[in-house]
């Protein structure tokens, strides 16, 4: 049998060669900021919602979220599979036509492009792009998973382990734009199947004697639909009400709701939607890690390396396991970076786009300050990760869940009615759900981001709603009719 160290370096060797490569063909087809940010409309549906379902989940899905299936239980598992998965769906249902057609008459590259086109307004747009940016403490996340994941793999530290992985996706990413990123995480999503039906099937036996009995051998809360032990998933609002409230946002970040831009039109949505749902669906058995390595007995008291430790606990006995350890890594370390390089993309477009070309006025910048500006992107990134502050997690989730909850109303509104929608209506909205989901979460005592966005979206919903009844009964404008 191939030795562990050559297998490993072999490995991650074909890795590297074939991400540069599908980059490189990405490159060929990349020749303006239109072409970085969205592509050219000439991509398959299909390699569009695998790519789609690879970018949602992410290093959360694959290495944070099965620690809080470790520590919380049934209740955790849950709001992410169950609560979660139902808000996408919904979400790309609801938004995806609207969204489109929308993009297409307009042109639009990114949101706050798209917000601009439906609000006439430049100053919200550009108080949409500058919230956006919030998405950088989703890559602060994804760098400490990914890192972590390189230290149990390869001899390195963590802090090295940073730079490696953020050159790495830098480089591809730098190459081939939306292409690269969509090529590279097809590649990606393929081998996260791979990985999650291989450790979903690897650990069914814990639940020999049925899978609520085994849970309930931890105890009855853990097993428990509401956990009254856990301070996060402990009420229906909890589990079920902001998983899938703040889900649904959560598809309105950069990085996702422009894959529908990618479609060639209309015609494709169906294909696009059915492939993430069944991709996605594959990818939310991961989670169940988090139950094995409780039922399995192990002691984790960092609630994020739960994947990692549990990895080398049931797989670094042997030197077949050692070898299946060194795939998993990798397709770990793939997960992260197939959210990374989106994330990049879509931010360093929408801030040449719809920051300093506005407000330089200097309409001629392109390409090359896409990829500059994604440079600068990912430096931050790595600053906030270098010292990062516990249960990162829990971080990534404060700033991105207040994206959500600013972005609800507004985009919701934007797709579901034709015609004029006052602004300060949707302003209000934006700004109500924005600093709401940060007073609950950071002086009212709602530790759970999710639970807090939630309750602050549900605000937002409310004022939009209530304010524009009001404006109508008055007959300021007449407003068209929900589609």
């Amino acid at each position: 049998m191939m030795s562990v160290e050559i297998f490993k370096y072999l490995l991650t060797g074909s890795y590297v060669v074939l991400v540069y490569w599908l980059s490189w063909v990405g490159m060929r087809r990349t020749k303006d900021i239109s072409g970085f940010s969205i592509g050219n409309k000439d991509m398959s549906p299909y390699l569009i919602g695998i790519t789609l379902a690879a970018s949602i989940a992410s290093t959360a899905t694959f290495v944070i979220n099965p620690g809080f299936i470790y520590v919380h239980g049934f209740s955790a598992y849950l709001h992410y599979g169950v609560a979660g998965s139902l808000g996408i769906l919904t979400a790309f249902l609801v938004l995806s036509r609207g969204f489109l057609r929308l993009g297409e008459e307009k042109q639009a590259l990114t949101i706050p492009d798209w917000i601009y086109h439906r609000y006439q307004s430049r100053g919200f747009s550009l108080f949409f792009a500058f919230i956006n940016l919030l998405s950088v403490t989703f890559v602060v996340l994804i760098l400490v998973g990914c890192s972590l994941l390189m230290t149990g793999i390869f001899p390195i530290e963590q802090k090295p382990a940073l730079i490696v992985v953020l050159l790495f996706v830098f480089s591809y990413v730098l190459m081939g734009g939306t292409y690269a990123h969509a090529y590279t995480n097809t590649l990606q999503g393929i081998m996260m199947i791979l990985v999650t039906i291989l450790l979903f099937v690897d650990g069914l036996s814990y639940f020999e004697g049925g899978f609520f009995t085994a849970l309930e051998s931890v105890s009855q809360s853990y097993a428990a639909a509401y956990n009254s032990d856990s301070s996060l998933y402990y009420s229906f609002f909890s589990v079920f009400g902001s998983g899938f409230i703040v889900t649904f946002a959560l598809m309105l970040q950069p990085h996702i709701l422009t894959k529908v831009l990618y479609l060639r039109s209309e015609a494709d949505i169906g294909k696009f939607i059915g492939t993430t749902v069944i991709v996605g669906t594959l990818f939310t058995l991961i989670l169940m890690v988090g139950f094995y390595a409780k039922l399995a007995g192990m002691d984790i008291p960092a609630q994020d390396t739960v994947v990692r430790e549990y990895l080398l606990h049931e797989f670094s006995d042997t030197a077949g396991g050692k070898l299946t350890l060194t795939f998993i890594f990798i397709t770990l370390l793939a997960a992260g970076m197939s959210t990374l390089d989106g994330i990049l993309v879509s931010l360093s477009a929408m801030v040449v786009n719809d920051i300093v070309k506005p407000l330089s006025g200097d309409q001629r910048l392109g390409l090359a300050w896409s990829r500059w500006v994604l440079i600068g992107v990912g430096v931050l990134g790595l600053a906030l990760a270098w010292n990062p502050p516990p249960l990162i997690g829990l971080f990534a989730q404060k700033g991105v869940y207040g994206l959500a909850a600013a972005s609800m109303v507004p985009m919701l509104f934007g797709v579901l009615f034709r015609g004029y929608i006052p602004l300060w209506n949707v302003v209000g909205a934006a700004l109500i759900g924005l600093f709401a989901h940060f007073y609950l979460n950071l002086f009212a005592g709602l530790v759970n981001p999710a639970v807090s966005a939630s309750y602050a979206i549900v605000l937002s919903a409310f004022f939009a709603l209530s304010s524009l009844a009001l404006w109508r009964v008055f007959g300021r404008k007449s407003v068209a009719e929900i589609n």
